[in-house]
């Protein structure tokens, strides 16, 4: 598939572990294996979140991993007036409203109008009235959005009733990431998304932004998570091990084993993607994930 353009984009809010190692070679050998580009960007829209030269050392590890992005390396914190742009084309349609709601305030909604807790009500929707704007959200409807998901199948979620009006840009001036993410997928032409299964009821989110912004809506494949004994999702916040760069062949071989494929003898890292993509290519051909 000469089109295809897939991506890793990870957030450096600390190091690689192996939940994102998974994401990163299941990403990578989908692209390969669909002889298409793979494309690396760092999210680093949120700086109270991102120790220093984390973004760096998660750069340094993918090239002692020796995988390589097709194409520059795109940094969100450059992208500000991209997302302007795309704020202002929603402007434009009367899909972005001001909201004074702090997020005490909604769970207090939530609670006496008997929502799941983190529902937006849409409070500020007809206005603040004369509350001073926190942040700045998308007008969602109340049909729901489904799709297809390659591994996952169909999908389908109401986001008015089941998340509320998105937040664009947050109380605190930053740029919110179904905002970032869909304008920079589209803008780096992305055809596919490989990513972890706790983001797939973000995609919903992220297909009414596109819809709205008239932008191609990529394929969507969200594998399974890694995870601690009780099952605790990996992730820097419960103190997930960053990948042992001393032992990669070791941490990649792991990373092929949950994802589903047996194992195999190599003895170097180009040798290990030559033969994952080839196997990676007969899972796409019917063969049993």
């Amino acid at each position: 598939m000469a089109d295809y353009v897939g991506r890793f984009a990870p957030s450096p809010t600390g190091p690689l572990h192996a939940g994102s190692l998974a994401c990163l070679l299941a990403s990578y050998l989908d692209a390969k294996a669909h002889y298409g580009r793979w494309l690396i960007r760092i999210e680093d829209i949120d700086p109270a979140r991102e120790p220093e030269h984390c973004a760096q050392q998660q750069l340094e590890l993918m090239e002692k991993l020796q995988v390589h992005s097709d194409g520059p390396i795109l940094f969100q914190s450059d992208r500000n007036d991209a997302y302007e742009k795309r704020l202002a084309e929603l402007q434009k349609k009367g899909l972005v409203y001001g909201c004074a709601c702090s997020r005490k305030s909604i769970e207090e909604q939530d609670l006496r109008l008997n929502l799941p807790k983190g529902v937006y009500p849409g409070t500020c929707r007809g206005g603040t009235h004369g509350k001073p704007v926190r942040a700045l959200r998308f007008l969602t409807r109340s049909h729901p959005v489904v799709f297809t998901d390659r591994l996952c199948g169909t999908f389908m979620q109401n986001v008015e009733r089941e998340v509320g009006d998105i937040v664009l840009k947050r109380a605190d001036g930053l740029w919110a990431y179904q905002l970032a993410v869909v304008t920079d997928d589209a803008y780096q032409g992305v055809t596919h998304i490989v990513r972890g299964q706790d983001l797939l009821d973000n995609t919903p989110r992220q297909i009414l932004l596109q819809r709205a912004l008239g932008v191609r809506t990529p394929e969507y494949m969200h594998i399974p998570l890694v995870t601690h004994e009780d099952g605790q999702k990996l992730s820097k916040q419960n103190g997930a091990k960053a990948v042992d760069a001393e032992n990669l062949e070791a941490e990649t071989a792991k990373a092929w084993k949950h994802l589903g494929f047996e194992a195999f003898d190599f003895d170097t890292l180009p040798e290990f993607y030559a033969e994952a993509t080839k196997r990676w290519r007969s899972y796409l051909s019917g063969k049993k994930y």
